[in-house]
């Protein structure tokens, strides 16, 4: 069976998202250069740190062209936090450009509640995708960010809270 490689770009919570594909039967391996990317089943980017950081260590490790070729082959990807704001095209903090794959911008929370925001949150599905497949809606689930994907072509939302 081919694993699921998590994108090591030098940061993050890599060894905490292959513990829980684990816990739930998955393999998973972390990936820090193109062979990794090629012998996978599937990419997950996982999040922590900047936009700009994340960047400068995929660049390092020349994965950049390697996760669009990947992605634009419709391969399996998901990105989760920083993850997803690399698939946009600018993202506020740090004022940086993204990848372009998704169109629209990471934006900041404004100052009238708490940030970063944390807690709690009921997500609200945008017609069906197979991540969904498995995963009780009526659950809550937990977030912990003081930014926000704005995307602009609705196509790409799947679910909203």
């Amino acid at each position: 069976m081919r694993e699921i490689a998590i994108i090591d770009y030098g940061a993050g919570n890599l060894r905490s998202v292959q513990k829980a594909f684990e816990k739930i039967g998955q393999q998973a391996f972390i990936a820090s250069d193109k062979s990794g990317i090629e012998k996978s089943a599937a990419l997950v980017f996982p999040g922590q740190g900047s936009l700009p950081s994340a960047l400068q260590g995929l660049e390092e490790r020349k994965l950049i062209y390697p996760i669009l070729d990947w992605i634009k082959s419709g391969n399996p990807f998901l990105g989760v936090c920083l993850g997803l704001q690399f698939l946009l095209d600018h993202s506020e903090e740090g004022n940086c450009a993204g990848l372009g794959v998704v169109p629209g911008s990471v934006k900041r929370f404004n100052q009238v509640g708490k940030v970063p925001h944390m807690g709690w949150n009921s997500v609200e599905l945008i017609g069906a995708h197979p991540i969904f497949k498995n995963v009780d809606t009526s659950n809550q689930f937990y977030f912990v960010h003081s930014y926000y994907a704005e995307v602009t072509d609705k196509k790409w939302l799947k679910g909203t809270t």
